[in-house]
């Protein structure tokens, strides 16, 4: 027991025990917790950083857009798109290098345009002619068919013919295709130039049968 002093007197009194500051304990749980979030949030900031720079001016499709056909500038409309990794847009700035090349596939409104999409070849190739086959609707394969589609044609008997030949048979591709006034349809085939007499001979005598075999 300690001796206590009152006006200089000892007297005979216990003397409290000193305070204890109890120590608070770190939980290792939310120490790792914070530093994850401060994490995401650093991630979070360099990414939005990221994409306000890739930010720019590219262009996209406005109107559907058929296979082997020109491209105009009413076909095409600039957006403005943030990011874009993975992709390959065309840029606005190159308008006048795309218009006036070929859609080497069907080009849908609203998607980002890019160079893979385009061509410069012809769909009527090397070694090929173009001719024209007149059609009611009910002899057309497809109910519209678009430019770069495959057909087949094949050779059908006359009618005063009783022991038919063998059918002949020709491949083509569409180069276009027209409706006119009278409702017949009329097909813009490009086949090879050795075939084109015999189909021309065949057309003309009513005995061909357009098959649909690929669709572009």
């Amino acid at each position: 027991m300690s001796l206590a002093t009152r006006n200089g007197t000892p007297i005979d009194a216990p003397v409290a025990p000193p305070r204890v500051v109890r120590q608070r304990r770190t939980r290792p749980g939310l120490l790792g917790l914070a530093v994850l979030l401060i994490a995401l949030g650093g991630l979070g900031a360099a990414f939005a950083v990221t994409s306000v720079k890739a930010t720019g001016s590219y262009l996209a499709v406005a109107r559907p857009v058929e296979v082997g056909r020109q491209l105009s500038a009413d076909d095409l409309v600039t957006v403005q798109v943030s990011g874009g990794r993975g992709l390959a847009p065309v840029p606005a700035k190159r308008l006048d290098e795309v218009v006036g090349k070929r859609a080497a596939v069907s080009l849908t409104p609203g998607t980002l345009l890019t160079m893979a999409q385009l061509t410069d070849a012809p769909l009527l190739g090397q070694g090929q002619q173009q001719i024209a086959l007149g059609l009611t609707p009910a002899q057309v394969p497809a109910r519209k068919l678009h430019p770069g589609d495959k057909v087949l044609l094949v050779s059908t008997p006359g009618d005063d013919s009783d022991d038919p030949a063998p059918s002949t048979r020709f491949t083509g591709t569409v180069i276009d295709t027209a409706t006119p006034e009278n409702d017949d349809v009329v097909v813009y085939l490009a086949l090879p130039v050795r075939d084109v007499p015999a189909v021309v001979v065949l057309a003309a005598q009513e005995r061909i049968a357009l098959v649909l075999t690929e669709a572009a």
